[in-house]
């Protein structure tokens, strides 16, 4: 579904990525760990078109190279990004944010598919509706930006951190809803801190370390590898 080849990225003098490249097949989760500044949310900021890379390429299916494309018309081919630090529209109701999240569809049943959709996997977004988004709890908006990616009916959905600073039984919730996400039929490419976490649902995994990937390999192997576990896990 998604294969990136020698992807470099720049920030003025900084190389931010060198030389990266993966894979994604449909039906995956596939996670992205790494220390902070390794590069993993510039990666999913070049997939998404929001940076522009140096070099390399990012095919989408096999074929459309969409590294020069601009983000909603990759989003119209079927990749959404929920950002790192949720980033939903404080000053707008939840059911706000949810159509803004399906700005690109036309069909009205469809769209009220998505919202109860929506409303299925976060109970809590049904009762808060009517509530501005501003006001909503750190979890609450984790659970509001990704149901507002889903709207636009991603085949592939790119997760930017969605556990950091949430309390561990949201965390929970929020990662169950991830696998329920993915076996609904979204590929999903999840960066996150909370290694241990995104190993035990990752089919595969990759560790990105100061702008190279370092290690690839299945979630479970990764999971118990002595250098993952000392470098990312605490053991």
């Amino acid at each position: 579904m998604l294969t990136i080849r020698n992807l470099h990225v720049r920030y003025g003098a900084v190389h931010a990525l060198q030389g990266v490249s993966l894979t994604v097949a449909a039906g995956e989760i596939v996670t992205l760990i790494g220390s902070n500044g390794a590069g993993k949310s510039t990666l999913l900021r070049a997939i998404s078109g929001l940076h522009r890379p140096s070099a390399g390429e990012i095919l989408w299916k096999g074929a459309a190279q969409i590294e020069t494309l601009a983000p909603h018309r990759i989003v119209a081919l079927g990749l959404c990004h929920v950002p790192e630090g949720r980033q939903v529209f404080a000053n707008l109701t939840v059911r706000e944010n949810l159509d803004l999240g399906a700005y690109q569809r036309k069909d009205k049943a469809e769209i009220r598919e998505g919202i109860e959709r929506a409303y299925t996997l976060f109970p809590i977004l049904k009762e808060r509706q009517q509530q501005l988004s501003g006001t909503l709890s750190g979890g609450e908006q984790q659970m509001l930006a990704i149901a507002r990616a889903l709207m636009a009916r991603p085949e592939l959905l790119l997760l930017d951190e969605p556990s950091l600073g949430l309390a561990p039984l949201v965390v929970q919730t929020i990662f169950k809803v991830i696998q329920e996400i993915n076996a609904q039929g979204t590929t999903i490419l999840l960066v996150e801190q909370n290694a241990h976490m995104a190993l035990r649902i990752a089919q595969r995994g990759y560790v990105l370390q100061t702008g190279k990937i370092v290690l690839e390999d299945s979630g479970k192997n990764l999971l118990n590898s002595p250098e993952v576990r000392a470098a990312y896990l605490g053991d």
